[in-house]
């Protein structure tokens, strides 16, 4: 298998995010002097996951998310707030958060020793994927970070993975591999731009969409054992 480039998504495939927007979340809400504070979670979790879909569909953009997603939450339970502001404050603390799932720092290193060259590819917020992956024990496994902010561009766009193969030394398509846990954004994305593609499907997800993985693992050993002779 001549893979040598590894473009691998972070959140749900290497960062745990679950436990991370538990952690801000409580963090956040406790700041803001809220005392229902789960219920606040059970609404703002499913909220801002549909407006990441949109994001990914092109209804919405990155700066509309960002700058409404807290201010809709505060807004279903009668509350009147600065969306931009709170999302700032919010950043804060989700950025501290550089958990990862059992094995992740394992993986890389096993990936590493057998010489391949390591990306990130995220859908995400600079501040907040920057500052999560220096908290993390997986940054130096990263020749680099791609994150869609500053690329102004996010998967399943093709032009993604363009403008990250006009900043990799030598990059070459057919030696590439995208690595990631969703079918609408990874491996959506890979199909555009003509790239194989990994499904990291540890919960044994049935894919009912479009998308069509390459590879499909079902854990870490998985992906080893497809990878590295």
């Amino acid at each position: 298998m001549p893979y040598k480039f590894l473009l691998f998504d972070l959140d749900h495939t290497l960062l745990d995010f679950d436990t991370a927007e538990d952690i801000a979340l409580t963090q956040f809400l406790q700041e803001q002097g809220i005392a229902e504070i789960q219920a606040y979670k059970d609404y703002y979790i499913p909220m801002n996951k549909g407006l990441w879909r949109n994001l990914e569909q092109g209804k919405i953009t990155k700066s509309e998310l960002v700058n409404t997603r807290f201010s809709r939450l505060f807004a279903h339970f009668g509350i009147d707030k600065d969306g931009a502001e709170l999302a700032l404050l919010y950043q804060q603390h989700l950025a501290q958060q550089g958990q990862t799932y059992a094995g992740a720092s394992e993986l890389l290193d096993s990936l590493t020793a057998a010489d391949f060259e390591i990306y990130g590819a995220t859908n995400g917020i600079t501040a907040i994927q920057t500052g999560r992956m220096a908290h993390s024990d997986i940054s130096p496994y990263f020749n680099h970070i791609f994150i869609s902010e500053q690329l102004g561009t996010q998967k399943p766009e093709a032009v993604f993975y363009e403008k990250i193969a006009e900043q990799i030394p030598d990059f070459d398509l057919a030696q590439s591999l995208m690595i990631g846990d969703s079918l609408t954004a990874d491996i959506a994305g890979a199909n555009n731009a003509g790239l194989d593609s990994l499904w990291y499907n540890p919960r044994q997800l049935t894919n009912t969409s479009s998308a069509q993985p390459t590879y499909t693992a079902y854990s870490y050993d998985d992906i080893i054992r497809l990878l590295v002779p």
